[in-house]
């Protein structure tokens, strides 16, 4: 995952154009997917509104298929057919018209002939026909090659919508198996180190060969066990993909053995730094097969693997998620944002609480915090190092940048909460949501102010006659973003009648960032064209830009950030270098997802939780055990994994001693964002690592080696507080306004 798309060797071999490819048509069917019945209803609406015919009764569905020409007579003469009948019930012939007699009127005797009823029927049933002849060439008349067009793309969108919607399941582990096994090629496992020397990759290479074995050899045991059972198999292929699933990330580890990469420096490493680079998902994986083999249940891991299949549409989103969080990186967004803050020379910390700010929304839109760091990591990173902040400081920043928006709608997080407890509801959840943003963000400004490394100093904040003017100008080149933005959002809002919300915005969002990428490219070869005829003598009367980055106000010079020299300059290849990178990204985030399942199996079974009372003698003890229980699981386990075990253990647990459904899950949403920057994982702060650089990690190291204690591990200590503060406030907090008298005045405020 540390490899940028545009340094990626294997992206540019046969394996990674196959992989590109294949990842890009999934992503697109799982588009389809997700859109398909909102964009299938809005087609029928309009193949009513431009094909039917009220005055001739025809409507658009009776011309999807060509219609069948009736196979009644319309012609039959009435009185012909009743005197003939009359004349067959006289002389005893069978009336039904079969040429048999009818039992049914044989019970009651003897018949008499009513040939005014006769007459009736005939006269009704010649009716009905010739109403069916004309309507088949009312029909007829209406099948135009417009017609025969649209119903084409009509159905045809349906065909493959109801294709997709009907086999998520494969969808799902064929994109898993193409992207594992493209990041288990290149090692891009997300690993407590990144592998640099001839051991790491070793090591690499033999725990995922080790784990992909035992895995096989559990769907293996999983399958015969289900057959054995006399239960008729619900959908054999399913079982099948798992089987090839970790049988292609055996191959490709074993490959990797045989063939590892160049080492760095060709150095061997040592063994025991080596196994810091083993996968997290090899550590999990092993750990859960051997306890499961160990005690008689070797189809276990497969079972808790599977499960994932239940909640299918999350993976799926997440999938698109990070897609579509590559095609902001692509983007100029961040750079025009930073443009309209940069005049006004704000301290980095003041920058960063901006920042983290702005950060919250597109974090919740990445659905989870960990997958906006990956989306846009580099570039907090870089633009607080830009405007003079520490190393140390901007990887803090970075790490917790997305642990503030997750509590924000439309987070997905929030909606799996939602989706497994009926106790709350997700406008509950972003209701309160928005007070422990407000709270997490002001507690990180609040500690970065007092850490301050120039509190002697006082910021020079440019003056606002000068600030706003250019802030102003800079706003204009943003207009057209919003506006476009604006336009989509409408266009699903009005047209397709799917407003943006927590359940439409992985569907929407990567089409969304599409077309404000591909808009954005054009806008920039405009610019850069307009520079190129630029005079040589005006281009030199500017003034040289400073040490810091930091922009002038009023400079119309562009700013160029360090992490601008990875985007592409065309659409085309924007789009090929975000889906390169959104393989590596998806393969080991979603096998994390997977393999957490696992680690939830081994404490379901082995029912550590039933040790812990059920009941507390208060509920403040019930609060503190809670508070630590979710702590530990975010240190070790991916949020969704997580969860779907809260929800189904600790919940239950929570809500019988008395705390309030909404105010426990506020509190596992922020104590989740501690665990995840904490040790022994810290999943937020490996996956800043990765995106920042180990070289970039080294260097910051160097830069405070010698300092004071806080100084050198900053960006652990910063965020940690920050959240610890938090999170005692959000979990306490509710509880004394409740029960103690003193705060009992401002109780209606929480109401």
């Amino acid at each position: 995952m540390s490899t940028t798309p545009a340094t990626n060797p294997l992206g540019q071999t046969w394996f990674g154009r196959l992989a590109n490819l294949s990842t890009l048509a999934l992503l697109i069917l799982i588009l389809v997917i997700s859109t398909g019945e909102m964009v299938h209803g809005q087609l029928l609406k309009f193949g009513e509104v431009m094909f039917s015919d009220p005055g001739q009764k025809v409507q658009y569905f009776l011309l999807r298929a060509d219609p069948e020409k009736p196979t009644c007579n319309r012609d039959v003469n009435v009185e012909q057919e009743v005197a003939r009948q009359e004349a067959a019930a006289a002389s005893g012939a069978p009336m039904n018209g079969t040429g048999q007699s009818d039992d049914v009127d044989d019970l009651f005797g003897e018949r008499k002939f009513n040939a005014a009823a006769v007459r009736e029927s005939l006269k009704a049933t010649v009716a009905n026909c010739v109403e069916r002849h004309e309507m088949y060439e009312h029909v007829r008349d209406h099948i135009t090659p417009s017609l025969k067009f649209y119903r084409g793309l009509e159905t045809s969108f349906f065909v493959l919508f109801k294709f997709g919607a009907d086999n998520r399941s494969m969808i799902l582990l064929i994109l898993l198996t193409v992207t594992a096994a493209f990041t288990t090629m290149g090692f891009h496992h997300i690993s407590l180190r990144p592998a640099r020397y001839a051991r790491d990759f070793k090591a690499q290479a033999w725990s995922m060969t080790i784990c992909s074995l035992m895995m096989l050899y559990s769907c293996v045991r999983y399958y015969q066990i289900s057959v054995e059972s006399g239960v008729a198999v619900e959908d054999p292929r399913v079982y099948f993909m798992w089987m090839v699933l970790f049988a292609v990330l055996a191959a490709v580890s074993a490959y990797r053995i045989v063939r590892p990469p160049q080492s760095h420096d060709n150095e061997q490493g040592t063994w025991a730094r080596a196994l810091e680079c083993i996968p997290l998902i090899a550590n999990l994986g092993i750990f859960s097969c051997v306890y499961f083999f160990m005690h008689g249940h070797p189809s276990g891991p497969a079972i808790y693997a599977h499960k994932i299949l239940d909640f299918i549409s999350i993976p799926l989103a997440l999938a698109l998620h990070i897609w579509a969080g590559m095609l902001f990186k692509q983007s100029r967004l961040v750079d025009l944002f930073m443009n309209i803050m940069r005049p006004w020379k704000l301290s980095p910390e003041a920058l960063t609480y901006i920042i983290l700010l702005a950060a919250g929304l597109p974090t919740a839109y990445a659905g989870v915090s960990s997958v906006f760091v990956i989306a846009a990591g580099a570039i907090i990173y870089h633009e607080v190092r830009a405007v003079g902040g520490s190393s140390q400081y901007a990887l803090a920043a970075t790490a917790m940048s997305g642990s503030l928006g997750v509590v924000l709608s439309p987070s997905l997080l929030v909606v799996g909460i939602a989706a497994l407890n009926r106790q709350v509801t997700t406008a509950q959840l972003f209701y309160w949501g928005g007070f422990v943003f407000a709270l997490t963000s002001t507690m990180f400004f609040i500690a970065s102010q007092i850490h301050r490394h120039n509190r002697h100093q006082r910021a020079q904040v440019a003056s606002p006659s000068v600030a706003i003017p250019a802030m102003l100008r800079e706003m204009k080149v943003v207009i057209p973003y919003v506006v476009l933005v604006a336009a989509i959002a409408m266009f699903y809002s009005h047209v397709l009648d799917t407003p943006f919300n927590e359940i439409s915005a992985p569907s929407i969002l990567p089409v969304m960032m599409l077309l404000v990428l591909i808009f954005d490219k054009k806008m920039s070869a405009r610019e850069e064209s307009s520079r190129q005829f630029a005079s040589v003598g005006a281009a030199a009367a500017k003034p040289a830009r400073g040490a810091s980055h930091a922009m002038a106000p009023g400079s119309e010079e562009a700013y160029q950030p360090a992490y601008a020299a990875q985007r592409q300059k065309t659409s085309l290849k924007a789009i090929d270098a975000a889906t390169t990178e959104t393989i590596e990204h998806v393969g080991s985030y979603i096998s994390l997802m997977l393999f957490t399942q696992l680690i939830g199996g081994v404490v379901e079974r082995s029912e550590v939780m039933s040790l812990a009372p059920q009941v507390f003698p208060n509920v403040w003890m019930a609060m503190g055990f809670l508070v630590v229980a979710k702590v530990i699981l975010g240190m070790v386990m991916e949020p969704m994994g997580a969860i779907l075990l809260v929800s189904s253990t600790l919940a239950p647990m929570a809500y019988a001693n008395g705390i309030e459904p909404v105010h426990f899950w506020m509190m596992v949403l922020v104590a989740f964002e501690l665990g995840y920057l904490l040790p022994p994982v810290a999943i937020n702060q490996l996956l800043t690592r990765q995106v920042v650089g180990e070289a970039e990690i080294d260097k910051s190291d160097a830069e405070v080696a010698g300092q004071t204690f806080y100084r050198r591990y900053e960006r652990w200590i910063l965020p940690c507080i920050v959240m610890s503060i938090s999170l005692g406030i959000v979990a306490f907090g509710p509880l004394l306004v409740q029960r103690v008298a003193f705060f009992q005045p401002i109780a209606k405020l929480f109401i």
